[in-house]
């Protein structure tokens, strides 16, 4: 029979769990906290971490999870699905050690609690997850403003070029380089697309949002005076470096991430998978032949409520 000693540090461990909350605490967080102590306390004296240990990444996981529509329950939050997201998109400021971590304790726990590991393949590498995952509205919106912040002309026609035809348009630098002002066409009708050269050569319409971007950087780069390059259009070299060159020139922002062309086209094909086009369109105005350049963005996409998923596995809308 365990000795007192056991009961008073079975006590110990109870009240710390129960008094436990996250810093900063969100309004979520009274709501889902109760959750949160069971179902630490259901698996502490199975697991070998601290308590500590395991109560920020859960905590964390469930205010992710939340903030994501997914039910509070120990089944939807340990989802092995919800975790590897959790990890890849929900902890943008953590360090990869850090998040590798969370994984695992995060695993643990659920094959504690729910039994062995789903067969659906091997948990998605840290190793190029930054590179692939999308900004935020706010981070595009700090993109903005830091690209308006450049101290020079050149460089803040330089800047909104980029977001144009990143986000805009979701070309990757090899297609930006060699790309004319000409190469970009307003229809009679206001839509803005741009003709894009080289091995996937194509007709790109940009979004909404940023043709007007696109369009006024083009007729700058056409001005009387200046070559005919829609980026950088004083700079007649051109090479495969010409991108990342001109960004290391750039103001740096503490309050904006840095510009990443592959994570603004990241951006843009998640924006397309969830606002539902079809995928032949996608594909086609991605240049991709395979469905294989999308598994990447995959991690990022918005989930679909089962209710939702349903209707549309049912009739289709």
């Amino acid at each position: 029979m365990p000795s007192a000693g056991v009961y008073q540090w079975r006590s110990v461990i109870s009240r710390y769990i129960d008094s436990y909350t996250p810093h900063p605490t969100p309004a979520a967080w009274y709501r889902l906290g109760p959750l949160v102590r069971q179902i630490a306390k259901d698996a502490e004296p199975l697991l070998p971490y601290q308590t500590r240990e395991l109560l920020t990444p859960l905590a964390r996981l469930a205010l992710f999870a939340d903030g994501q529509g997914v039910p509070a329950t120990a089944e939807s939050w340990l989802a092995r699905e919800m975790i590897e997201r959790f990890v890849l998109v929900g902890c943008p400021t953590t360090g990869e050690a850090i998040r590798g971590n969370y994984r695992s304790r995060l695993l643990r726990l659920r094959d504690v609690l729910l039994g062995p590991p789903m067969a659906t393949g091997r948990p998605a590498s840290f190793s190029a997850s930054t590179a692939s995952r999308p900004y935020t509205a706010a981070e595009v919106s700090a993109l903005w403003s830091w690209a308006l912040s450049q101290p020079t002309a050149e460089l803040r026609h330089g800047c909104r070029t980029l977001l144009a035809v990143s986000l805009g348009c979701g070309l990757d630098s090899p297609e930006i380089v060699p790309l004319r002002s000409h190469d970009v066409r307003t229809t009679t009708g206001g839509i803005t697309a741009v003709a894009v050269r080289g091995p996937r050569t194509r007709l790109v319409v940009c979004r909404q949002a940023w043709e007007r971007v696109l369009a006024e950087a083009a007729e700058e780069a056409a001005a009387p005076g200046t070559a005919t390059w829609l980026f950088r259009p004083g700079a007649h070299a051109r090479a495969k470096n010409t991108v990342t060159n001109f960004l290391a020139r750039t103001t740096k922002d503490p309050a904006s991430p840095p510009l990443q062309v592959g994570r603004a086209r990241a951006t843009w094909l998640v924006g397309l998978i969830d606002e539902g086009l079809p995928l032949p369109v996608i594909l086609a105005a991605a240049g991709m032949e395979t469905l294989h350049g999308l598994t990447r963005v995959l991690p990022y996409l918005q989930p679909v409520p089962a209710d939702r998923a349903a209707k549309l596995l049912r009739d289709g809308r």
